[in-house]
């Protein structure tokens, strides 16, 4: 069987599904390196909502998707940017979310973390009634959400922050006085303007050198209460500097979806652990890999890792933050849910010619558990946009 697909200059050409999947089967823990994954979330395809009204989500199957990462080995970092915390998943769902994804980690014994912000502070274009007392204020409440939860903490970069801070002052006052109030190490986030432009000159510098001597400020200042840092610029080169300079025990949890094999892998003077959102689609394929890391075998784990970058580079292409629409389609497609629509309607963020070959590579690396019923809801997205086979 063969299937008609548009490139990107609007021609059909004829590609050949594979017929059987890459077999993965879970495993023991990993012994290495720390995992997690950023999941998305599974919107509710039959609420009666706009792109403006709060997520309607569908709690099972959003749920559902956790334990499949789980049952792989892998952490969730929950409520990220991958679950469209800014981009239609307002703090009141990502409170829920985070409620329940927490409870379900406890029953599974599964690891979680979970995004700690500012979004209940709306931030326009015209400005903003808040002050540093009233951000600080927002990060401790969503601090306490989940430290009772029972999950471990991930301070995101604040869109609010960004707005108001005046200079580096302002981000080691705010991020010291969070640190002190945290009761465990969390996960400190740098995200990049290409994930997020309203984050442009986070750590009170566009200039990223001065920006970086912020940010190891802060760490440096409090190393007892960070256990790592996420670091999501899309340059390995930098990653690796920063890898290099922060203090004994703290952690990097990569976050880098072009060059994440590499970074994983490591050096002769360390490696990255990692905290990627390409590592929702690829989650049984990736902690395969990390178990072949785990017996000392880089080789093997480049070998199994290194072909899946064609594809997360695919994904995360400018614009870099719409990356979640092509997560969620290649989750439909692998059958985690029974439809395709997203909170917000960012199901339309994306191209056809951009969806098939998001389609195409998946499909080549063995990713769809059921590549017949992969290529069956394929050939029915392209029937909507008249493609016929």
């Amino acid at each position: 069987m063969t299937i008609r697909l548009p490139d990107s200059g609007g021609a059909l050409r004829t590609y050949e599904p594979r017929t059987e999947p890459l077999v993965v089967t879970p495993g023991t823990p990993f012994t290495s390196r720390t995992v997690f994954s950023a999941a998305h979330v599974v919107a509710d395809p039959y609420a009666d909502v706009s792109p403006d009204s709060p997520a309607a989500v569908d709690w099972d199957a959003t749920l559902a998707f956790r334990r499949h990462l789980w049952s792989h080995g892998l952490g969730v970092a929950e409520a990220m940017d991958t679950a469209q915390r800014g981009m239609g998943l307002d703090w009141a769902g990502a409170a829920e979310l985070i409620r329940r994804s927490a409870a379900e980690a406890k029953s599974v014994g599964g690891l979680i973390a979970c995004g700690v912000g500012t979004d209940q502070l709306s931030v326009t274009e015209v400005g903003h009634p808040y002050g540093l007392a009233e951000i600080r204020a927002a990060y401790e409440d969503q601090l306490a959400v989940v430290e009772e939860s029972g999950a471990q903490a991930i301070l995101m970069a604040s869109r609010a922050l960004a707005a108001v801070a005046k200079g580096p002052e302002d981000y080691l006052e705010v991020y010291g006085h969070l640190l002190r109030q945290a009761s465990e190490p969390v996960i400190l986030h740098w995200l990049g303007p290409m994930f997020d432009p309203a984050l442009e000159g986070y750590w009170g510098a566009t200039d990223l050198d001065a920006a970086t001597r912020t940010f190891l400020d802060v760490i440096a200042a409090h190393p007892d209460k960070v256990d790592g840092i996420k670091v999501s610029l899309l340059d390995a080169q930098r990653e690796i500097d920063i890898r290099r300079r922060l203090p004994q025990g703290v952690r990097c949890y990569t976050g880098d979806d072009f060059n994440y094999p590499e970074l994983i892998a490591g050096d002769e003077q360390g490696f990255s652990h990692a905290l990627l959102g390409i590592f929702d689609p690829l989650g049984p394929l990736a902690a395969q890999a990390v178990r072949v890391l785990d017996t000392g075998d880089v080789e093997g784990f480049r070998e199994l890792l290194d072909p899946t970058v064609e594809l997360s580079r695919h994904l995360f292409q400018t614009p870099t933050r719409f990356y979640k629409t092509g997560v969620v389609f290649l989750a439909w497609l692998a059958g985690h849910q029974s439809h395709f629509t997203m909170v917000g309607g960012l199901q339309s963020a994306r191209s056809l010619p951009h969806f098939a070959k998001a389609y195409e590579l998946a499909d080549g690396l063995g990713l769809f558990p059921d590549p017949k019923l992969a290529e069956e809801r394929m050939k029915t997205l392209l029937s909507v946009y008249g493609v016929d086979q």
